[in-house]
């Protein structure tokens, strides 16, 4: 039986990005919102909204996606700030999806700028996964003007974690022989659906990185976390038997 190969891929800063694009090819501005501390935001003349999507720059200050617009102006004062443009963004989106369709018939939109792709038997027709990985990311940003981070790995769960690494414009691999190594040392509060309070009771029972959750008594955390305690650490050993769905 075939290794599975998934692919989870991210459109980087994707509203700043989309709208970024759009400024410079249909508007014909000169600036790139997403080379300048800028950030897509709510009604900042009505004092109110937040932090959809900010740039590199942007986060560089501390700007942070989902604070508000008066926060993230303490910040960074001279930030950028552009209203939504939701039309814009799913126009975008379907572009997005459509190349990916070109590469599988599996391909899972999981949010407006996400993606999963089953992408297992395809090595005969697009090469071995992390080249096929960068064929399909450089085209969507040859053809659309935007980039992608790529995860691949032999499960969804594996593949997302692997395209949150390194960032823009990047493939990464997390196979379960690469788990100690690259994802292991991280700290725990990295693990995908580990939030802050999560994270402090971890701490309580001494676990500070993935590693460390990976190896602990799996009955200890489920007594402590219930279900969840059971959940994160199958993902933390880099457990996940979900499926791909190409129907909502």
């Amino acid at each position: 039986m075939k290794e599975r190969v998934i692919f989870h891929i991210d459109v980087n800063s994707a509203f700043l990005s989309w709208e970024a694009v759009y400024r410079l090819n249909t508007l014909h501005e000169t600036t790139d919102l997403r080379t300048i501390p800028a950030a897509v935001g709510g009604d900042e003349k009505k004092r109110r909204g937040i932090i959809l999507a900010k740039s590199m720059s942007a986060k560089k200050f501390g700007v942070r996606t989902g604070e508000s617009i008066l926060e993230a102006r303490r910040k960074c004062p001279m930030l950028t700030l552009v209203p939504a443009n939701y039309e814009l963004y799913k126009k975008n989106s379907q572009a997005f999806m459509d190349i990916l369709k070109d590469y599988s018939p599996d391909v899972e939109k999981y949010s407006i700028d996400e993606a999963f792709m089953d992408m297992t038997g395809m090595g005969a027709l697009f090469g071995e996964p992390v080249k096929a990985a960068h064929t399909i990311k450089d085209r969507i940003r040859d053809e659309l003007g935007f980039t992608v981070n790529v995860g691949i790995s032999s499960n969804k769960y594996l593949a997302k974690m692997a395209s949150d690494f390194e960032k823009p414009d990047r493939v990464h691999t997390l196979f379960p022989e690469e788990i100690k190594e690259k994802m292991w040392p991280l700290p725990v509060g990295d693990l995908l659906f580990v939030g802050k309070s999560t994270v402090a009771r971890l701490e309580v029972l001494g676990i500070r990185t993935i590693g460390e959750l990976a190896l602990s008594d799996a009955a200890i955390l489920r007594k402590t976390l219930k279900k969840q305690g059971e959940s994160i650490w199958n993902f933390a050993n880099g457990i996940d038997f979900s499926f791909v769905h190409t129907e909502p």
